[in-house]
């Protein structure tokens, strides 16, 4: 039998908990933070790990424990990164779930807001302008209400739903209010079944982990076969394969073999990006800022424009009435009243509920007809009969009076007075007609229609009275703005009040742009939007779609673009923008669609958000280029040692010994510094650009010392020290070379590993547990000529790696955009 709710009252608490009971409950992941499973995965089951694994036990089945601490290293690596990455992933869910939207229900009769997952099957969701819809519902009550549905089906215009419509779980409103019963929740509804196709308007784009990603795979496909020439070459090297397991050398060309092999593999590199991302965004929970996609804090480095909508960012959001400005001297009865009235609607926004703190007195007004206020008409207004008689219509007075008489004109040239003084100006215009049938309804033929969202205006509207409104500036802004100026970060400033009031605010926050653009005027062409964009930087009377738009055009001409706001009119533009950036005070579906909420709605926080993108993204590519540059060694090692049929000249406990003091123990430390570097787009290029150079300096040096050493007669123990040593020393440098400019932290991080390698090389435990001997002096001197050397040459690569990346401040812009475009 099929259980009737009452519409009435919805669902009753006995009701309530047999659904929770029974599973009819709207539970889901949160997409914030990744899974348990996802940080295990990506931290423990990859390839190399597998690989690293393999040959850590194979070493241990000959009994050579001593060379299988790279295994040791690895283990710890995955350990670390799990930790990491599950205690960013608490903290990032614990801030996601004080901060989790709500939703608005009826239940035993009475209106509540409840935790979304709270959610149940058959609930009555009370929705409205803002909102983000938490479950699958039909619709009941609707008055005006809009949904835009492009997140869940890409139809990028607003819907309009009336009763019986379908409301999808994700999809944003945009406009008006209504009520509706919940038909689907959790993995039933809409967005769960979407989720795959969803998520694509929401992954970040992460040059560095695509960057890695492509090393990863060409390390992958290169392993095998160069693999089989290391193993090749050692079996050789050991009197061919036949004699090699004849005499039992075997073993010791497996042990060389599985040394080059290792090398091979950067596992570090992946635990350093991952850590430092977790990090940042730790340290940016700290200060009240939750990053919703850990990619994001690379994303903060590479915005070069920030598009910042002016109410809610530069200003405090708080709107103070400043004064009513009455136009000629016969104003209609009740005016004043109306204006009460409007500072008391339910739905009455926050410019217009300051007119109640004004305007006290309020005798019983009921309106036979309402069109409420909409960010692309920029007016409201609503008909009553008897006392304050007619329609009466409040907005920005441009729009209002717009292709009115010449009777109109001294109300508007006072209304740019007033708003060129940085006060938003509204106007109250007045018609005697009251628009309205017999049954309330707006005329269906009239001038006004009440749903239809092209709503047009009485012909016969008379200005009554301008009202103007001061917004409090953040006392923050100014250094905000001239913090983005000096980082070389333009700024857009974009809002719908009138271009001189935005103008105005502009300069009191040190942006000076003369009177600013009157978005009416904007091309729709996107390339002729985008030139506009790059001469002008203060834009008023803006839609929400023309934000859209905004975004994109800057994205065309090759900008990584940032969106900040706080309104439902924001949404869009701060879903398509590069990094959406949300405050905590704005609606539901702002913080919906954005990477990074500010919690406590400071956008003084901008600079540190940005600064500490800055610092992760410029220390990963500095450590990725010590990573990289073993790499390149080890695989150019591998291959010219393979092609001359030489044994590899290195012990696998000698490269983890110089591993970890070249680049391990110092990557780690670098990699939570702070760097202030710009970002430049080509992280792939500049590290490879850097580290295949270094590599084959590397190789080359060690074939040099390996091979003359061989050719004298030196034995395999002496080899491997001297091609151990040499490694070291290189490695020490290309270590002080990437550590530039140097800091006292930086100089003891590179001093204690040059105290590491000595204490290696002279204590007897050391010495001998690494097999070391101390080669013949013709050796000594070969690595005396050859170290210099490599220095020398790893200064000079270094110089015009510097010269020819440097920092974005050298670096022309019409370079800087060729850069962004080709993405380096």
């Amino acid at each position: 039998m099929t259980q009737v709710i009452d519409d009435a009252t919805g669902l009753t608490a006995t009701e309530v908990a047999a659904r929770v009971a029974d599973g009819r409950v709207n539970r889901s992941t949160d997409a914030s933070s990744r899974s348990v499973w996802s940080i295990l995965r990506a931290n423990v089951l990859t390839l190399f790990n597998a690989i690293v694994i393999t040959a850590f036990a194979f070493l241990f089945v000959l009994g050579r424990w001593q060379d299988a601490l790279f295994g040791f290293a690895a283990i710890a690596n995955a350990i670390i990164g799990v930790v990491q990455e599950y205690r960013a992933k608490r903290s990032l869910d614990r801030l996601a779930l004080l901060h989790a939207p709500k939703a608005r229900v009826r239940r035993d009769g009475v209106e509540d807001e409840i935790p979304m997952q709270d959610v149940v099957l058959d609930d009555l969701l009370i929705v409205r302008s803002g909102d983000q819809v938490t479950a699958d519902a039909e619709v009941l009550e609707a008055v005006r209400l809009e949904a835009d549905e492009s997140l869940l089906t890409g139809e990028s215009e607003p819907i309009d739903k009336g009763p019986g419509d379908k409301l999808l779980s994700g999809s944003i409103l945009v406009g008006g209010e209504g009520v509706a019963r919940v038909t689907a929740v959790g993995a039933d509804a809409f967005a769960a079944k979407l989720t795959a196709e969803a998520k694509r308007f929401s992954l970040v784009k992460s040059e560095l982990r695509s960057s890695i990603d492509r090393i990863l795979r060409w390390i992958t496909w290169g392993i095998g076969p160069i693999a089989l020439i290391v193993v090749n070459a050692n079996m050789q090297a050991a009197g061919g394969w036949e004699e090699a397991f004849r005499s039992g050398a075997w073993d010791e060309a497996a042990t060389a073999s599985i040394a080059a092999v290792i090398a091979m593999i950067p596992l570090g590199l992946v635990l350093m990006t991952s850590i430092a991302f977790a990090v940042g965004a730790v340290k940016l929970g700290a200060h009240n800022v939750l990053v919703q996609e850990l990619p994001a804090v690379e994303g903060l480095a590479r915005v070069d424009v920030i598009c910042l909508d002016k109410t809610g960012t530069i200003t405090s959001g708080e709107v103070r009435f400043d004064a009513a400005h009455p136009i000629g001297h016969d104003q209609p009865d009740g005016w004043r009243h109306v204006l009460a009235w409007n500072g008391r609607v339910p739905d009455a926004n926050a410019t217009a509920r300051c007119l109640a703190d004004e305007f006290t007195e309020l005798p019983h007004l009921e309106p036979v007809s309402r069109i409420e206020f909409s960010s692309s008409r920029k007016w409201s207004s609503a008909s009553f009969r008897g006392h304050a008689q007619g329609t009466w219509v409040l907005g920005a007075p441009e729009f209002v009076l717009a292709g009115r008489t010449p009777a109109d004109e001294p109300a508007l040239a006072e209304a740019s007075e007033l708003a060129a003084t940085g006060r938003r100006t509204l106007l109250l215009a007045w018609s005697p007609r009251v628009i309205a049938d017999a049954d309330g309804r707006p005329e269906a033929s009239g001038d006004a229609t009440g749903d239809a969202p092209d709503a047009e205006l009485p012909a016969d509207l008379r200005p009554v009275a301008l009202l103007t409104f001061r917004e409090v500036v953040r006392p923050d802004a100014k250094a905000t703005m001239s913090y983005f100026a000096k980082e070389g970060i333009s700024v857009r400033i974009i809002s719908g009040d009138n271009p001189l009031t935005v103008a105005a605010v502009a300069r009191e926050v040190g942006i000076d742009t003369g009177g600013g653009y009157d978005a009416r005027a904007l091309p729709t062409d996107l390339a002729e939007l985008a030139d506009v964009l790059e001469q002008h930087h203060v834009f008023g009377r803006v839609t929400p779609s023309q934000k859209r738009e905004m975004v994109r055009a800057l994205k065309s001409s090759g900008h990584t673009v940032a969106m900040t706001g706080d309104g439902v009119n924001d949404a869009l533009a701060i879903k398509d923008a590069d990094m959406g950036i949300a405050m905590e005070s704005g609606s539901a579906a702002t913080k919906a669609v954005s990477r990074i909420v500010l919690l406590d709605s400071k956008f003084s926080h901008m600079p540190g958000v940005v600064a500490e993108g800055r610092r992760v993204i410029a220390n990963i590519e500095r450590v990725s280029m010590l990573f990289l540059s073993k790499t390149s060694y080890a695989v150019a090692m591998s291959l010219l040692f393979g092609i001359l049929l030489w044994p590899f000249p290195l012990l696998p406990r000698q490269l983890s010994i110089t591993d970890g003091l070249t680049i391990g123990i110092p990557a780690f430390l670098l990699a939570l510094l702070p760097n202030t570097r710009r970002y430049i787009p080509g992280f792939l290029q500049r590290s490879l650009s850097f580290a295949i150079p270094a590599g084959l300096v590397v190789a080359l040096s060690i074939a040099y010392v390996s091979g003359h050493a061989r050719a004298i007669g030196a034995s395999e123990s002496q080899v491997q020290t001297a091609s151990m040593v040499t490694l070291a020393c290189i490695g020490l440098w290309i270590l002080v070379v990437l550590s530039r400019p140097f800091t006292w932290i930086k100089a003891a991080v590179v001093a204690a590993m040059v105290a590491g390698l000595v204490l290696v090389l002279i204590v007897p435990i050391a010495v001998e547990f690494l097999a070391l001997e101390m080669p013949d002096i013709d050796t000594v001197i070969d690595m005396a000529i050859v170290v210099p050397i490599a220095i020398i040459a790893i200064e000079v690569l270094g110089f015009w790696h510097r010269r020819r990346f440097g920092t974005a401040s050298e670096i022309a812009e019409p370079e800087r955009a060729r850069l962004r475009r080709e993405g380096g």
